[in-house]
């Protein structure tokens, strides 16, 4: 429930707090959810064959890409107001794109504990009901 709260309510809002419950379930549903996006993609548009997709250049998962478009945002907007819960500015994110190193230090500060009390980007988020 909290995942379809947070996609409807607060899905392109890029200011404000969201604590680690908020983004970590966010994230686990998110991938759940593509995992068995995949695996419709892969039986509908591949008939189940492993061979099909390595004979494919560049295999296409439309019901899956359709659904990554979908949450783009959303997820861009969960993880800016995650860094500014650690104090941290939603630039940031532009480390995701230094390879390895980028990705170790978002999830780090992915797992880091929420400041406490008020910071530079508001009160502490409270994860929606």
């Amino acid at each position: 429930m909290m995942y379809w709260k947070v996609l409807t309510t607060r899905y392109a809002q890029f200011s404000g707090r969201a604590g680690r419950r908020e983004f970590w379930l966010f994230m686990l549903v998110h991938y759940i959810i593509g995992a068995v996006l995949s695996a419709v993609d892969f039986m509908v548009f591949f008939g189940g064959s492993i061979d099909r997709i390595l004979d494919e250049a560049f295999p296409l998962f439309p019901i899956t890409t359709i659904y990554g478009l979908l949450v783009l945002i959303p997820g861009l907007a969960l993880s800016v107001r995650r860094l500014h819960d650690i104090g941290r500015s939603g630039w940031w994110l532009l480390i995701y794109f230094v390879p390895i190193i980028g990705f170790v230090v978002l999830l780090v500060f992915a797992i880091r504990q929420s400041d406490d009390g008020d910071n530079a980007y508001g009160p502490p988020g409270e994860a929606p009901a």
